[in-house]
């Protein structure tokens, strides 16, 4: 199988967290798919994308999601957004088994974790550090959905997520250089709603089964400048 990658600009100006998926910012920088969804999802697939760009301080990122029966429920930080109409970013550090979850559901709320052991025992990861409540302020996010969205919204409708995420962050937990240029990191985005009417699961690297932490499967991310 061949191995997904993604170029990660060198950002010429931080975007805003706001800025839209084809402002100035954003329109020239290349988007990757979220596109390969188990064969345990419902019939709904939506058509999600993801572009990063990133500088010295942080990596920057913006989900593009063409959704529909959206349901957002959960507004407490580590709090279980998967099941909500939610994006995610896994990340893995160059140099390092470990890696980081990045969940965000559509209303903008984070669960996150730096992963040191994926293994399952009872359905639950074997070994994990929550990111604190101060990583959580420093993790700056932008939804253009409301906070909570219930009852479903079972029309069509596109939304966006902005997120920055500091070095400064991940450094608390694993060894990161200054400058990141010329460094590959492995990676995996996803899209997922367990808890909509209407359940799935997608990913830009395909995953083997139906179980996101799965590093083995993830892709890799190349800081170009």
């Amino acid at each position: 199988m061949d191995i997904k990658k993604y170029n990660v600009k060198l950002a010429a100006q931080p975007p805003e967290i706001n800025s839209p998926w084809n402002g100035e910012v954003w329109k020239t920088v290349p988007a990757l798919e979220v596109s390969s969804f188990r064969r345990e999802s419902s019939a709904h697939r939506p058509a999600t994308f993801c572009k990063l760009l990133y500088d010295r301080r942080r990596i920057y990122g913006i989900f593009q999601v063409n959704d529909q029966y959206v349901r957002c429920i959960h507004t407490e930080f580590q709090s279980e957004v998967y099941k909500d109409s939610c994006v995610e970013f896994f990340v893995q550090p160059q140099g390092t088994g470990a890696y980081f979850n990045f969940e965000f559901n559509c209303g903008g709320t984070l669960l996150a974790s730096y992963v040191t052991d994926p293994t399952r025992v009872d359905g639950r990861i074997s070994k994990f550090i929550p990111l604190s409540p101060e990583d959580n302020q420093e993790i700056k996010r932008y939804s253009s959905l409301p906070r909570t969205v219930e009852p479903e919204i079972t029309r069509p409708i596109n939304w966006f997520l902005g997120f920055e995420i500091p070095f400064s962050v991940l450094g608390k937990y694993v060894s990161i250089p200054v400058d990141v240029c010329g460094q590959v990191w492995r990676a995996n985005f996803y899209k997922c709603g367990n808890e909509t009417s209407r359940p799935h699961w997608g990913s830009w690297s395909p995953v083997h089964e139906l179980n996101f932490h799965l590093p083995a499967d993830f892709g890799e991310i190349y800081f170009s400048i």
